[in-house]
């Protein structure tokens, strides 16, 4: 009898380490990949190599509506334990990216653990308005098995050819404000059946500053990406939709970030510029300009990297974006020849904001020099802004310059607050204090450009469309 428990008891260790070895040779992407920055010849492929198939389970219930923070939460519980947490691990990455002619193929290279076991490649040499499936492999070693991720995408057509598009935008989401505890967020599945073309994320991709956790210190900082990233229907949606991502303060630092912004905890505002470089689909200057076809061109800007203290006294030199940002906002936008120019901003131009205490944005009096500047400009330049950063949907027209702003709202009903739903300005033509995103459609009729501005709630139900012919 002691000799067979010792043979049990033996066999069964051999097995257990056995069923470990083989989980810790496999790898896997839980945190998905991204198609980020796309044009008509290039794209950027973002991942992260992850040790387990699924993150750590939900265990904590929510608090009622604003924000719906989770209740009891332990800021200083290991963070591999947290709700959400995926832990990255050390192996090789190879992307293959295919069109009906083409295979293109990078070798095999190392993630390393001082990046957050992340990966980013640059894909040139695509064909524009062209079909192009993703196969993203992972493995351990060259002699460990191989895990892969699939998706696809359509690069952008050539700026002289007419092409119709249909893109969608969000913003403000919080982990905790999630509205599906299976899928996370309704508007990613939602949004991914209209089939768009690409996706603008105007910033609050993550909020340190929110609980569970508090992102004091890199550590935390990195879960609350690794948490949201998690979620299936953000996995489904951006492995087949490119992606433009932009940073708004909760992705960097804390509320009202700005250069000068003290720490939060142990995080500094260099340390959030860091993990953003880190964690974003991007390689170059986060200001940027994106062509898709003849009749759209869109400017994605930056925010927070360049801009003067927020309680600084307003005049000439006070800006959020910065001299040398301007100077390519304006070249570029004067060099453009789309039917169609729109600015995505992070933050409102037009507003109108809550005037309580708020003091970062170009709709508040206190960058009122560059606001009224920036609206006129955009105005002649006869452009549309697109805003995020807000917690409600909105179409507002500036009473001065006929500048018309569309805020797509929070990513989930539960986020939305902050302003009067009774509250109706006049220069307000749709306002709706729930959560939801933006579409945006341009198309052809008898060769008369059209776009489309179309507010959805989180179900994918149209709450309001503007409609302008060009």
């Amino acid at each position: 009898m002691k000799n067979r428990l010792i043979l049990f008891l033996g066999t069964f260790i051999v097995l257990t380490y056995a069923i470990q070895a083989q989980n810790i040779d496999q790898v896997y992407f839980t945190n998905g990949f991204k198609i980020g920055e796309l044009t008509d010849s290039s794209a950027i492929l973002w991942t992260r190599l992850c040790l387990s198939e699924k993150p750590i389970p939900i265990k904590h219930q929510q608090k009622g509506a604003p924000f719906r923070s989770p209740i009891d939460f332990d800021n200083d519980m290991p963070v591999n334990q947290m709700d959400g947490a995926v832990e990255g691990t050390f192996g090789q990455i190879s992307i293959e990216v295919r069109s009906k002619d083409t295979v293109l193929t990078t070798p095999w290279e190392y993630v390393s653990e001082y990046k957050d076991f992340t990966f980013k490649h640059k894909i040139t040499g695509l064909k524009s308005n062209t079909v192009y499936d993703v196969t993203i492999r992972g493995r351990k070693g060259s002699e460990t098995p191989i895990s892969e991720v699939n998706g696809s995408f359509t690069t952008a057509p050539m700026a002289n050819e007419v092409a119709p598009v249909l893109f969608t935008s969000s913003t403000c989401q919080y982990f905790w404000s999630y509205d599906d505890p299976q899928r996370g967020f309704k508007i990613y599945d939602n949004m991914l059946k209209l089939n768009p073309l690409f996706h603008c994320q105007t910033g609050d991709y993550v909020y340190y500053d929110k609980p569970g956790p508090m992102a004091y210190n890199l550590e935390l900082a990195r879960h609350k990406w690794h948490a949201i990233n998690s979620w299936p229907s953000l996995n489904n949606f951006y492995n087949n939709t490119p992606l433009y991502l932009q940073k708004d303060d909760h992705d960097l630092l804390k509320d009202d970030a700005m250069p000068t912004s003290s720490p939060f905890g142990e995080l500094s505002f260099e340390d959030g510029l860091l993990i953003w470089n880190e964690q974003a689909p991007i390689m170059e200057k986060s200001y940027r300009t994106f062509r898709w076809g003849q009749d759209l061109q869109i400017w994605m800007v930056e925010g927070r990297d360049y801009r003067s203290d927020n309680k600084a006294p307003d005049g000439a030199d006070k800006s959020i974006w910065g001299k040398e940002q301007i100077e390519w906002f304006k070249q570029t936008v004067e060099a453009s020849d789309a039917t169609f120019k729109i600015l995505s901003s992070p933050t409102p131009v037009v507003g109108p904001d809550r005037a309580k205490g708020k003091i970062d944005n170009h709709s508040n009096v206190s960058f009122k020099t560059e606001g009224d500047w920036l609206r006129k400009y955009l105005s002649d330049q006869k452009m549309f802004v697109i805003n995020g950063d807000r917690h409600w949907q909105y179409v507002s027209v500036d009473p001065e310059t006929g500048l018309m702003e569309f805020s797509q709202g929070p990513s989930s009903n539960s986020h939305a607050q902050g302003w009067d739903p009774n509250d109706k300005r006049p220069e307000h033509k749709f306002l709706r204090v729930e959560g939801g995103f933006l579409a945006v459609k341009i198309h052809r009729e008898r060769n008369t450009p059209i776009i489309e501005f179309i507010h959805y709630d989180v179900d994918g139900n149209i709450m309001n469309k503007e409609t302008i012919t060009r």
